[in-house]
């Protein structure tokens, strides 16, 4: 049934699904490229840009603000009352960009964006559908667009098997994205490092006790297992130097 569905969703003339395929380093720049064409071409369009994890989220967020590009940014990192907040200032075309990590990818009621861009390339195809299902709804036109880097083609294979038909090449301007690839790089460096200093990263594992609390479990327990199930697969790795001495061992006495 969900396999059904999905192949009759996709073939609706309405969802135009491409494809960019780019090396991992020149990624940044051909979003940063990708956004300005759409904002130079249609300055009234809203775009949904999925990414992988909360940092990164904020990341990008905070990088394509220093472009100039009006955006916001929904994340699990963020209390309800600020998605809700930010949701709303989406809607109602406050802000025309919105990065989202999966936690946007259903259940939002979001009917008028244009554009969804997948920064990385969903690992599941069912995540896929999701995240695309947030433009072309009631009948609207909307634009799906994967960033693909060499590591991730399986995955796209993955995505057209699931649905039924191949993804099309979106045409870029590589000179152009190249042009500012220096640019996006240091800003997004500069970004990331002002990231770093506001713990981002403790603030996220303390979040996660506390929905671990919340769920009835005891993240103690769990980090004291994740720890001993480590040490298990290290002393598997780890080479049994006794090995040799015993067999040079039996040898010696055979030769004696």
């Amino acid at each position: 049934m969900a396999l059904s569905l999905s192949v009759r969703v996709w073939r609706v003339e309405e969802l135009n699904q491409r494809f960019i395929l780019t090396p991992e380093k020149v990624k940044d720049a051909y979003l940063v490229h990708l956004i300005q064409k759409f904002q130079d071409e249609h300055d009234d369009w809203s775009i949904v840009i999925f990414t992988n994890t909360c940092k990164n989220c904020q990341i990008l967020t905070t990088m394509l603000r220093q472009f100039n590009f009006p955006t916001i940014s929904l994340h699990s990192m963020m209390k309800q009352r600020q998605r809700f907040a930010n949701l709303a200032k989406f809607k109602s075309n406050v802000f025309k960009i919105l990065i989202a990590t999966d936690v946007a990818a259903r259940g939002l009621d979001i009917p008028t964006v244009q554009v969804v861009i997948n920064h990385n390339s969903p690992g599941l195809p069912k995540i896929y559908i999701h995240r695309v299902r947030r433009t072309a709804r009631a009948g609207r036109h909307g634009v799906a667009i994967t960033l693909v880097t060499q590591y991730d083609i399986h995955l796209i294979n993955a995505i057209e098997e699931q649905i039924q038909a191949k993804l099309k090449e979106f045409a870029v301007e590589e000179k152009e994205a190249l042009k500012i690839l220096t640019q996006v790089n240091v800003t997004k460096r500069q970004c990331e490092i002002r990231l770093e200093s506001t713990d981002f990263d403790e603030k996220k594992k303390i979040n996660k006790r506390k929905q671990m609390i919340l769920e009835g479990k005891d993240p103690d327990l769990k980090e004291k297992r994740r720890n001993e199930q480590e040490k298990i697969r290290r002393r598997k790795k780890k080479p049994n130097k006794k090995e040799p001495k015993k067999h040079e061992a039996k040898t010696t006495a055979v030769d004696s």
